[in-house]
């Protein structure tokens, strides 16, 4: 009776034994890290400066690769269709992970099933430019052009309903702006446009502009937190300039594929997490105009319930729809 009694533990205890192991073992080989969006964005920098922590971390290659298109959803929906092994992951933003699935008909993936939120990358501030040879030397000035020229201005971004989409439509309504969308399927191309004078303003990622602005390529009118941001103290808020509560920012963050188990789950927040303390990075990161990340698993899952929740107000409210 004991030897069968101990034979009977054994069984049960081999699946979770087996789990363990390959955990234990995780990674064998490289992992695909993949970027909703074109080189040159936000979601792209974000993701280069944590490879290299990855990659100690695992001691494998972390292998980035872009792969842009339907709002960053394409690169959502691949991973959740990808084996929960944790050698297909993403880098992902509230746009693509949270606020546009829900707007498509059929949605391509449920946002709470379909994939796994495993920790935060970063938060950035979105800034407005226009090209430096735009009449608006400031936010009201770019107001005052935008009012005086109804249906003739336009503004980029990386897609339907991502966040720069969002901002405009937010400034719009509450301004009384009436302009024209022109999304682009990532930002670096948006970039191109408004560098050659053929975007009027966007509403985009520090990290995106930060160098232009810097080198003078572009112009700083506003940013879009409550409050002023260290990188540019001298650019007023939106909502100083007359618009109380505005609010708008992006988030970028490791997701797996729907059931990836806790131990590698645990791995990747442990890796990022270390990433974003090591001093060098955290410092680039910091230069590059992102709020390091950070936290727990379940801190993820809880900032992707309340954003998507916020966001499907906001487009009720915008009446954003996709066609």
């Amino acid at each position: 009776m004991a030897q069968r009694r101990t034979l009977l533990l054994g069984a049960l205890a081999a699946p979770s034994l087996i789990g363990t192991a390959r955990a234990q073992a995780y990674p064998t080989r490289s992992i695909s890290f993949l970027i909703p969006f074109a080189p040159g964005g936000g979601t792209d920098i974000i993701a280069r400066a944590l490879q290299p922590t990855l990659q100690e971390e695992f001691g494998q290659a972390v292998a980035m690769e872009n792969r842009p298109g339907a709002s960053g959803t394409l690169a959502v929906a691949q991973l959740a269709r990808a084996r929960p092994d944790g050698y297909t992951m993403l880098m992902t933003t509230v746009s693509a992970s949270a606020v546009v699935p829900p707007l498509l008909v059929p949605p391509p993936y449920d946002i709470y099933r379909d994939q796994t939120a495993v920790v935060l990358a970063g938060t950035v501030p979105l800034v407005a430019v226009v090209p430096v040879t735009s009449p608006a030397q400031d936010f009201d000035g770019f107001l005052a052009h935008a009012r005086a020229n109804p249906g003739a201005l336009n503004y980029s971004s990386s897609g339907v309903a991502t966040q720069q989409h969002l901002t405009a439509e937010l400034l719009s309504s509450q301004a009384g702006l009436r302009m024209v969308h022109v999304p682009f399927r990532g930002t670096g191309q948006a970039v191109t446009e408004i560098l050659a004078g053929r975007i009027d303003i966007a509403f985009d990622t520090l990290p995106t502009y930060l160098p232009h602005i810097r080198a003078g390529r572009v112009r700083a009118i506003a940013v879009t937190m409550p409050e002023r941001v260290e990188w540019l103290p001298d650019v007023p808020t939106v909502a100083e300039r007359g618009f109380p509560g505005f609010d708008a920012n992006v988030w970028y963050m490791v997701m797996g594929p729907p059931g990836l188990p806790d131990e590698i789950t645990a791995r990747w927040v442990a890796g990022v997490n270390r990433g974003l303390n090591d001093p060098i990075v955290r410092s680039r990161v910091r230069e590059a105009g992102f709020i390091p990340g950070g936290g727990t698993h379940q801190d993820a899952i809880d900032l992707l319930r309340r954003d998507a929740e916020r966001y499907a107000g906001v487009i009720r409210t915008a009446g954003i729809k996709l066609d």
